[in-house]
């Protein structure tokens, strides 16, 4: 049958959906092509073998062949038997086509496989099953439900409406969208009648009906297309359903669903409905038969009776699930959960404000992702900072990361703002908490298609039922869905288990709950339709997320036709090739190369191999990500690739101008207004997406904060320095570098006392400024609302009080940011300012003032940072490198002191200040060796050897690094003998 194309003309900005059949019913002709393609394929497939059976026998010798056979005669009966063997090959040939056909088309999803050589074979076969299947459709006419059978992909065939109902994984539109919606529906339905009753002639009797067609072939109606076809844009489809819902159908069942109809059902519509297929009432219709004409009376009573729900009303019929003979089951769709616990009263986010001082709001109301990108961009700086540390001392700039600004600044407070760790790490728990308990019972993980985030609690929908979940998961709202309450959840601990869905990526809102697709989990290609820079935002989000996500373990991700500067924020997991050619040679390699590997390990798919000791390295997923839309060939290939993809762990997210590809099994259009919508399958989200801008900010944070990364001569502002003079004595004092005080205000009332010393040590840790967002987002990460977080600042102003020429203290810039007077320092201002002017101010000049500074420097070292913070407060330092910072620092600062003392062969106080940095940086390597030279030179080698003996024990099973060996190896030859008498 040939592909129908979407019109032209009038393309809707929602997903292009297939003209309408020119026919609608069968006719005589169409039943008998599908009794004879019946009857054809039955001779071929079983009367041929039982010919060659019954004429001719077993045509191959009954003994082993000899020299003394290739000598004989060649008979009639010789020829006849090879011309049998052949028939016998090209009968098994067919045979298989059929099979491989019929397959195919039971399960919907993907491309049939090709069988080797069998082109004309299996293109006859094709047609012969196609004609079998118009019998089927004719038959579902007067048994709804056999009509559900034969779906399939066929060449550059696009999935049609319904069809999407048995395709695994499509999106089923929530119950409590559709009724939010109902009123705005209704609204309008009521404006529609309002203006047919004004035109002449109108009356309850103009109203139209129409009747759901049976399948033509492998197309099924849809109220997408009836919308599209009778109201001109099928976007109105919400308004039949709305008009249809829950009335009794002719088959005593009801619409429920908005991507649930049958063959056979009635459906009123809105009264500007036009075409040749609508009926008006029955006694203003005469052809119409008498049959239908009763049926459609009877509909029209049912609707008299149910206007409430028609309308968007509450009804009985509303909380009771509709008898539709076809469960959630039978159709396989993902849905919201509806099984929800009760609301809790919660706090307004600072996302939810509309408060932005012109934040990216986009990172903001990403929660996941925010966290993935801040925690690798922690990462980086912290690699970056210890590859400082490895440098000569003095002079280095890598112990403090570059201040971003900008847009960079921006898109760093927007990460700050929506970033939520802690969800990240209980998604993490609970999952592979839950492939740790099936591992305990012997049970395979079952494949999820999606997961929703809800008010903490982690629903998971599953492709198919798979029995009872082990505690203390749930089964939800059917037997399809798993879920875990957010309390059940936060007890789960560290699982040394494999990541069991490292796919799953937000793509998503719908209220408030959030939408992960499990991309490695789709039964074929996910394919995204509209404009190219909304493409690519959506495509960032996907790509940024799974290269950062906290619930994964390896992972490749591919990107191809954008995003080659993204490569960037995690080199090791993204990477970009240039052009579908380079995809192909390389996907259909790994495909080649997983297959043969699952065979090898006696594995059916990656999920099975997961659960298997040690097996999670050798699954890791591979997603591809493609923006730019292939050719028809190279779509066709990517489809026959995609086929497998869920059984060997790869994923195909694919852009196209269209609309249309080969293979697509679940569809997305992103609308430039950023909504994500497969209206077919009755999805529409918020779409999360990084914008072009965003996305070159985040680049900038990421390529800044590389090890390798050379900052341009005059780009990075100086650090914040202080007065170290007795000039330069502070207003406002709060040591941090230990135990936390504050010296030069009076103490805050004592209810609100945590608050503003949590406040007021990030804006100490931040002299460039911290938006109010920020720190609000920092002091109360569920939420709070406006007046709380301004009351608090206000408290915080008045509490710092005023210069001495009634400078506040506290400031707000334009853009948002809080800013500190130079008259508020800390300890660790002091510190800093000090190193530097030992190793870069007067100090690098001046011996004295470099001892003095650096003696001073490590006098007020008193402990770690903010030792003595409360339990469950300062959650925010996790998004900080400074508790790496501090112990460098006062490394390098016990290093140079060492360093000052020994010049003058004063081993002992070099000895001192090394003890006191240990104290501080008890791991640092740097501080070891240097103590062990300090020791030598003092000519005490009982001191050297206890020295090494205790730094054995410390290093236990690990061993001593190379470089302290050596060291010790120069210094006390004799070190391992002495350790392992100790041992």
């Amino acid at each position: 049958m040939a592909r129908r194309t979407p019109h032209s003309s009038t393309r809707s900005t929602r997903q292009p959906q297939p003209q309408p059949l020119p026919r609608t019913r069968r006719t005589f002709g169409d039943f008998v092509k599908a009794v004879l393609a019946f009857l054809a394929l039955a001779v071929l497939v079983v009367g041929v073998p039982l010919a060659l059976a019954s004429v001719i026998g077993w045509p191959l010798p009954t003994e082993a062949p000899s020299l003394d056979m290739l000598q004989q005669e060649i008979t009639v009966d010789t020829f006849l038997n090879v011309l049998a063997v052949v028939v016998w090959f090209a009968w098994a040939q067919f045979t298989a086509c059929v099979l491989v056909e019929v397959k195919a088309a039971l399960s919907g999803v993907g491309l049939p496989s090709r069988v080797p050589g069998a082109g004309p074979s299996q293109a006859l076969a094709r047609q012969l099953v196609a004609a079998v299947l118009l019998l089927g459709a004719t038959a579902a006419s007067f048994s709804p439900g056999l009509g559900q059978l034969g779906q399939q992909l066929e060449g550059h065939q696009q999935p049609a409406a319904a069809a999407a109902q048995q395709t695994p994984g499509l999106f089923g539109q929530d119950r409590a969208a559709a009724q939010s919606a109902a009123s705005a529906v209704a609204e309008q339905a009521g404006a529609q009648a309002e203006q047919a009753a004004a035109k002449p002639g109108a009356a309850k009797g103009d109203t139209k009906y129409y009747r759901i067609q049976p399948p033509e072939g492998r197309h099924h109606d849809s109220l997408w297309e009836i919308s599209e076809r009778h109201l001109g844009d099928g976007r109105r489809y919400h308004e039949i359903y709305q008009l249809n819902k829950d009335r009794v159908q002719p088959d005593g069942s009801r619409l429920s669903e908005a991507s649930l109809i049958r063959p056979g059902w009635i459906m009123e519509m809105p009264a500007d409905a036009t075409g040749g297929e609508l009926v008006e009432m029955p006694d203003e219709a005469p052809k119409v038969s008498e049959e239908l004409r009763e049926q459609i009376a009877d509909y029209a009573k049912s609707g008299d009776t149910d206007t409430d729900t028609a309308t968007g009303g509450g009804s009985a019929a509303q909380e009771q699930k509709p008898d539709t003979g076809a469960t959630d089951r039978d159709t396989q769709q993902i849905s919201i959960p509806t099984e929800r616990p009760a609301e809790q009263p919660q706090l307004a986010t600072p996302a939810a404000e509309g408060f932005s001082f012109g934040l990216p709001e986009a990172l903001i109301t990403a929660p996941l992702l925010a966290a993935g990108l801040l925690g690798a961009l922690g990462r980086r700086r912290r690699a970056a900072l210890w590859q400082s540390a490895m440098s000569a001392v003095g002079g280095r700039r890598g112990m403090e990361p570059p201040v971003p600004a900008g847009s960079a600044a921006d898109v760093q407070d927007a990460l700050l703002i929506g970033a939520d760790p802690e969800g990240v790490r209980l998604l993490d728990r609970s999952l592979r908490g839950l492939a740790a308990s099936l591992a305990d019972e012997s049970r395979p993980l079952p494949t999820v298609y999606a997961a929703w985030l809800s008010d903490g609690d982690l629903h998971l929908q599953l492709a198919q039922p798979a029995g009872e979940p082990p505690a203390p998961w749930q089964t939800g709202q059917d037997e399809t869905f798993w879920m875990l309450a957010r309390a059940d959840g936060e007890r789960y601990g560290d699982s040394e288990a494999a990541a069991p869905f490292p796919g799953l990526v937000s793509l998503g809102t719908l209220d408030d709950s959030r939408l992960l697709l499990n991309l490695e989990a789709v039964p074929g290609i996910v394919s995204l339709s509209g404009a190219a820079a909304d493409r690519d935002a959506v495509f960032a989000s996907v790509a940024a997320e799974l290269a950062t996500s906290g619930w994964s373990d390896r992972m490749t991700v591919t990107l191809v036709g954008f995003g080659e500067e993204l490569t960037a924020i995690a080199p090791t997991r993204l990477r970009h090739l240039d052009g579908v050619p380079a995809l192909l040679e390389t996907m259909e390699a790994e495909t080649r190369q997983r297959r043969g590997a699952l065979g090898t390990a006696g594995h059916d798919s990656v999920l099975t191999g997961r659960t298997g000791p040690a097996q999670h390295t050798r699954w890791a997923p591979h997603l591809v990500l493609l923006a730019a839309e292939p050719t028809a060939e190279e779509a066709t290939r990517l489809a026959e690739l995609a086929a497998d993809a869920p059984r060997l762990g790869f994923g195909y997210f694919i852009g196209t101008e269209s609309g249309e590809l080969p293979g697509a099994a679940w569809e997305m259009e992103i609308t430039p207004e950023g909504r994500l919508l497969a209206p077919l399958l009755g999805l529409e989200l918020d779409a999360q997406r990084v914008e072009a801008a965003e996305q070159r900010a985040l680049v900038d944070l990421f390529t800044t904060a590389d090890p390798d990364h050379e900052p341009e001569p005059g780009a990075a502002p100086p650090p914040f320095l202080v007065d170290v003079t007795e000039q330069g004595r502070p207003a406002v004092y709060a040591r941090m570098v230990g135990p936390y005080e504050i010296i030069g205000i009076d103490a805050p009332d004592g209810s609100r006392s945590l608050l503003l010393h949590e406040a007021l040590a990030q804006l100490l840790l931040h002299r460039e400024g911290v938006h109010v967002r920020v720190l609000a987002s920092a002091l109360w990460p569920r939420g709070v609302t406006e007046d709380v977080r301004d009351a608090l600042v206000d408290r915080l102003r008045d509490w710092l009080g005023t210069d001495e020429d009634g400078t506040p203290r506290l400031t707000t810039d334009e853009a948002g940011r809080l800013h500190l007077a130079k008259s508020v320092v800390s300890d660790l201002d002091v510190l800093r300012s000090l190193y530097h002017e030992a190793t870069q101010g007067r100090g690098a000049t001046d011996r004295a003032v470099r001892g003095r500074a650096l003696t001073d420097a490590l006098g007020l070292v008193r402990g770690p940072l903010l030792a003595d913070r409360p339990e469950g407060r300062y959650g925010w330092l996790s998004h900080e490198i400074v508790d790496a910072q501090l112990p460098l620092l006062v490394a390098d600062i016990g290093l140079a002191l060492s360093a000052f003392h020994l010049e003058k062969e004063r081993a002992g106080k070099a000895i001192e200040a090394l003890e006191r940095a240990l104290s501080t940086a008890p791991d640092d390597e740097r501080l070891w060796n240097e103590l062990l030279r300090a020791t030598h030179a003092s000519g005490d080698t009982d001191a050297l050897a206890r020295r090494a003996a205790d730094l054995v024990t410390r290093s236990g099973a690990r061993g001593l690094p190379p470089r302290t060996e050596a060291l010790l190896d120069e210094l006390l030859p004799a070190w391992r003998d002495t350790a392992s008498a100790a041992g």
